[in-house]
C-alpha cells in the first residue's frame, strides 16, 4: 500500500507541474471534505478545473482513467460544489478534468480535459 501511496504522490507532483507549464494556476491540492477529495483545483482564464489524478506503471489492468465511475464522479461533483460555496467561486465556469500518469522508462502525461459535463 505504501508503494501506492508513493506512486500516487509522484503522480500527483507531475500532474502539478503539467498544469503550471501550460499556464494554470494550482488553488489547493488533495482538498479534503466529509464527502470526499480532489486530487488537485485549478485555475485558467476564469474557469475552476477539479483534477482527478490516476497514476499507473502500465496500461495492463485497464487505462488510469476507466477508474473514475460513477460513484467517484459524484463524489467529485459533490466535494467541487463545497469548495465553491465555501471558497466563493460563484460565477465562475467549471470543468472536471483527469490526468494519467504513467510511471514506466518513459514517462507519459495525459490530460483529459472536459471528461464530465454537468
Amino acid at each position: 500500500m505504501r508503494n501506492n501511496r508513493n506512486k500516487g504522490i509522484i503522480g500527483e507532483n507531475l500532474a502539478v507541474e503539467h498544469l503550471v507549464n501550460k499556464g494554470y494556476g494550482i488553488l489547493e491540492r488533495n482538498y479534503r471534505t466529509k464527502i470526499g477529495e480532489i486530487d488537485i483545483i485549478a485555475i485558467k482564464n476564469n474557469t475552476l478545473i477539479f483534477v482527478e489524478v490516476k497514476t499507473r506503471t502500465s496500461a495492463n489492468f485497464g487505462f488510469p482513467y476507466e477508474a473514475v465511475n460513477k460513484r467517484k464522479f459524484h463524489k467529485i461533483l459533490k466535494t467541487s460544489l463545497v469548495y465553491i460555496k465555501q471558497k466563493g467561486y460563484k460565477g465562475y465556469q467549471v470543468r472536471y478534468d483527469i490526468i494519467e500518469v504513467f510511471l514506466s522508462n518513459k514517462r507519459k502525461i495525459n490530460h483529459i480535459e472536459n471528461v464530465f459535463c454537468l
